[in-house]
């Protein structure tokens, strides 16, 4: 028989924002796709329905502090490529979860790996890394050279994954690339990130079921780009000749203020009369400045942002009222609201 010729990638993470946009990035190039989910919480698998892709992927539930479940899934899969996407993505609760964000974040980069040489050591990885590294960063754009300087729990295991694998890869030739991807959002985001906070309640007032949109720090400046567009430097990194580490970013910096304005306007409303601020939701550990550079990623990538703010925006607003437009006809789709 011919050898098979198909690739195939194993998607840590794969129910999430990043892992269903990734996971139908492959499908759409041919590979065939494999993911993991955690046993300890409950499938939530609306994103690979939402895509109609969950037909398409094979799923393995595997805890990232399970050694075991992680060779079983990597010997299933037999992947030329892993994209580690997995963790306790949400910063805000870091404290609370401190010895999870290490245990889960930050160690289970280490079991990847070592399974990884105990299987194939020729499996080329991605570890996906986190702006958190980077603390407040000053008031310059990030680059890869910029000092690291973590203030909280998830920040800290993601700085261990990032070393870990950038140990891998110089003593032991695993083709490790990490991708320190700035915010990147969509109609898939969470309800746990101010973005698509403020995109569904921007839905759900123009539609009259809500009447007011709380927040928090309304000054802090982030760089936001698209996830989809975000996804496919995953993949270019992996496919480099010489595995590195790359910033992926729009360049642009925008406050949460702009972003509730451009909202708003979106859906024609004036943002001042529904947006009130809630010092409760300001984070002492908030970082009020993150933009970066992705000149590396340009040149030796080839990849920059097509999607930008005002962009990124409109189909987020434009997605949710949708939704909302088709519960209110009765319609039965994969989402996460259930009203």
């Amino acid at each position: 028989m011919p050898a098979e010729t198909t690739k195939r990638a194993l998607i840590t993470g794969i129910t999430g924002q990043d892992g269903a946009y990734l996971a139908q990035f492959l499908l759409d190039k041919g590979y065939r796709v494999s993911g993991t989910y955690r046993k300890s919480a409950t499938p939530d698998f609306w994103r690979l329905r939402y895509l109609n892709i969950l037909e398409k992927v094979t799923l393995t539930c595997a805890d990232l502090a399970d050694f075991s479940a992680l060779l079983e899934a990597i010997k299933s899969c037999q992947p030329q490529e892993i994209y580690h996407l997995a963790a306790l993505t949400f910063s805000g609760t870091a404290f609370e979860h401190a010895v999870d964000a290490g245990e889960t974040t930050g160690l289970g980069v280490t079991r990847l790996l070592e399974a990884i040489m105990k299987i194939d050591p020729g499996i080329k990885f991605y570890q996906a890394s986190s702006i958190e590294l980077y603390g407040e960063g000053g008031t310059q754009p990030l680059s890869e050279d910029t000092p690291f300087n973590p203030v909280n729990p998830y920040a800290v295991a993601k700085l261990y994954g990032y070393w870990i694998a950038r140990i891998y890869r110089q003593k032991h030739g695993i083709f490790a690339c990490s991708g320190i991807l700035f915010n990147h959002e969509s109609p898939l985001r969470g309800l746990n990130f101010v973005t698509r906070k403020i995109s569904n309640s921007v839905a759900r007032i123009s539609l009259g079921l809500q009447d007011e949109l709380t927040l928090g720090n309304l000054d802090a400046k982030r760089d936001w780009g698209y996830a989809p567009e975000y996804i496919r430097s995953m993949w270019l990194m992996l496919q480099q000749d010489k595995p590195d580490d790359y910033i992926i970013a729009t360049n642009e910096l925008h406050t949460v203020r702009e972003l509730a304005e451009k909202a708003f306007e979106t859906a024609g409303l004036d943002w001042q009369k529904y947006v009130r601020t809630d010092e409760k939701l300001m984070r002492s550990t908030d970082v009020n400045f993150l933009q970066g550079d992705n000149s590396k990623a340009g040149d030796n990538l080839g990849w920059q942002p097509q999607v930008k703010f005002n962009q990124l925006v409109e189909i987020m607003v434009k997605h949710d009222l949708d939704r909302w437009q088709r519960h209110a006809r009765g319609e039965a789709f994969p989402w996460d609201i259930q009203p």
